[in-house]
């Protein structure tokens, strides 16, 4: 599987391709902080970074991370993830590599259980509870 940084030159001409991964994800998800048209808006403003998995030179899932920098680490935060993607720790390796030359030092994001204990068969641990009170 090849893991890459989406050019977001091309974003309009694949979106139809790419939503289809990342729909289902964020219906899933829960988040009501932005649907999947501001999704959209946030990777083709380049404020989000889309990453495609492709195998036999045809996609097959789609990540979006944003960046953050504390003091003492660059987190990657995964706010959309949709189709075949970590599903093996190659892939997952590939996933890593590619943030990490992107500067990050460590990977969060949200979770539903089931996909945290999927990622915790590729090295990711719980490190606390999302907890919100709408104002």
């Amino acid at each position: 599987m090849l893991v890459y940084p989406f050019n977001v030159a091309y974003l309009h001409q694949h979106w139809e391709e790419i939503e289809k991964f990342l729909k289902p994800a964020l219906d899933l998800s829960g988040v009501e902080e932005f649907n999947i048209d501001q999704l959209k808006m946030f990777i083709s403003s380049g404020q989000w970074t889309l990453i495609a998995v492709e195998e036999d030179s045809k996609l097959c899932g789609a990540v979006v991370v944003s960046f953050s920098n504390y003091p003492n680490d660059r987190i990657a935060f995964v706010t959309a993830i949709g189709g075949k993607f970590i599903s093996s720790r190659e892939t997952a390796d590939k996933f890593k590599a590619l943030l990490k030359a992107m500067g990050a030092t460590k990977i969060q994001g949200g979770a539903r259980e089931s996909v945290a204990r999927l990622w915790k068969r590729i090295g990711f641990t719980n490190k606390q509870i999302l907890v919100e009170c709408k104002l």
